[in-house]
């Protein structure tokens, strides 16, 4: 059987190499590189074709949520877990849309990390306990809200809200649609009061449900 190839991608030295050992004492998984900022981790990715991505959220020159987003669009066969310290609602849905197929915390234990990349190396996804308590949350809080048709948007508002679903930050959303920030703002607002929604999560998950975007 081929081993799984794994990019450990990380701003952390120690963390690499602590991944990289427990890594490489499994008998299916092998290390075909570092990097340490998200343009190295686009570089070598590109270089290597690893199976899997243990990809941190926070890095230099290029985060890691804009990194799978690109490598998504490029090579859509990789599979991305993020492992990262961030657990707040923004970052996981912002990643998952992003094209991650796994998202686990750093204090998790490493059999977490193990099964996480075997799932996804084989086009299963894995999210770590808390990660997936906080999506089933959401989808539960977003059942008990009213939903209004998405009719009751402008066009404009609809094109945010879809934006919003692809992971993009304001200013991103500001940048494709020319826009000030301020201006996607007010447009957000507007989107969360017509829709009776609480934060970008919801609206993410009211996307995928209402069809305007796809999980």
């Amino acid at each position: 059987m081929d081993r799984i190839g794994v990019l450990i991608a990380d701003d952390h030295t120690l963390f690499r190499r602590g991944v990289r050992k427990m890594l490489e004492a499994e008998d299916d998984m092998s290390v075909l590189g570092e990097a340490a900022t998200g343009r190295e981790t686009l570089m070598l990715a590109r270089e290597l074709m690893p199976d899997v991505i243990l990809m941190d959220i926070q890095m230099p020159e290029v985060d890691g949520i804009e990194a799978t987003r690109v490598l998504h669009r490029e090579m859509p066969h990789i599979g991305i877990v993020f492992v990262t310290m961030h657990a707040n609602d923004e970052f996981v849905f912002r990643g998952l849309q992003a094209g991650g197929r796994g998202y686990i915390l750093k204090d998790a234990d490493p059999e977490t990390m193990l099964r996480a990349i075997r799932a996804v190396a084989h086009g299963e996804s894995l999210l770590g306990a808390a990660i997936a308590q906080k999506v089933m949350r959401q989808f539960a809080a977003l059942d008990r809200a009213p939903t209004p048709l998405l009719d009751k948007l402008t066009p404009r508002e609809t094109e945010v809200l879809r934006l919003i679903a692809e992971g993009m930050s304001n200013k991103e959303i500001a940048a494709r649609l020319v826009l000030s920030e301020k201006t996607i703002k007010n447009h957000i607002n507007n989107i969360f009061s017509k829709l009776h929604l609480y934060d970008r999560t919801q609206a993410t998950l009211y996307a995928i449900r209402t069809g305007l975007a796809r999980p």
